[in-house]
């Protein structure tokens, strides 16, 4: 878990910077924003980006500074609940994709072949109405 600041992951737009993150063990990074090609990155590599205030984050740092070793903040993306000590709790949204990008595993690739009938059927069906399309 990680604690952040304002656009996180700025000037880090490739791949690598994300995977250094998954290397070290960081499993979510918490933040108030994100630069948009660093948060793709990150779902697409299995690391949630949670967007929190930033009094939320202090209060979450701040619950924090007395055991950092022992205290735990935890992140539950089921619920889209992020809990520290002291009952602290903070909602937090996350888009459907991503979501289920994250719950399952799935890359982009994955997201779409759980549409595999779907396209299927258009296939077919468009092979059947424009056969000259399918000509090799």
């Amino acid at each position: 878990m990680l604690l952040a600041g304002e656009n996180f992951g700025c000037g880090s737009s490739r791949e690598h910077a994300v995977w250094a993150l998954a290397e070290y063990g960081i499993r979510a990074v918490i933040a108030p924003s994100f630069a948009p090609i660093f948060r793709g990155n990150c779902v697409r590599n299995g690391i949630l980006p949670v967007i929190l205030d930033v009094a939320s984050i202090a209060r979450l740092a701040d619950s924090m500074a007395a055991d950092p070793q022992h205290l735990r903040v935890t992140v539950d993306l089921h619920r889209q609940r992020v809990a520290g000590p002291g009952d602290l709790e903070f909602a937090f949204e996350l888009d459907t994709e991503s979501r289920e990008m994250l719950l399952e595993g799935l890359d982009a690739i994955d997201l779409t072949l759980k549409h595999r009938a779907a396209i299927e059927s258009f296939h077919a069906r468009d092979r059947a109405q424009r056969p000259w399309i399918y000509l090799q």
